[in-house]
C-alpha cells in the first residue's frame, strides 16, 4: 500500500495519502518522478493530505515538496513526524 507520496527525490516532506495514520505505522512513500518506493516509520499521527517528514531536519533547514522550497524549519523535526505549521513556516513573511 501506498501511504504518501513525493514528486522528487530531494523532496523532504511527503503528502499522506490514506486517511488516519498512526504513530508507529510503517509507511511506505512513493516517489513519482523515479516511480521509487521509500520507506519511513510514522513518529506520530498524519492526517490525510498533511505532510510527513522524511529526514531529519534543524531549525532553519528549508524544506522541500513538489521539488521546490516551501518554507523553514523552525522546531526540530525527526523522519516521521507530521510536518505542518507547528514545525514549518513559508521563508515569504
Amino acid at each position: 500500500m501506498i501511504h504518501a507520496v513525493l514528486h522528487d527525490s530531494k523532496d523532504t516532506v511527503a503528502v499522506a495519502v490514506v486517511e488516519d495514520i498512526k504513530a508507529g505505522t510503517e509507511l511506505t512513500a512513493w516517489i513519482m518522478d523515479e516511480d521509487k518506493l521509500i520507506h519511513v516509520k510514522a513518529q506520530q499521527d498524519i492526517p490525510i493530505g498533511h505532510k510527513v517528514a522524511l529526514k531529519d531536519m534543524a531549525v532553519g533547514d528549508t524544506v522541500y515538496k513538489y521539488g521546490i522550497d516551501i518554507g523553514k524549519v523552525v522546531a526540530p523535526i525527526k523522519a516521521g513526524d507530521h510536518a505542518h505549521v507547528q514545525n514549518i513556516k513559508t521563508k515569504r513573511w
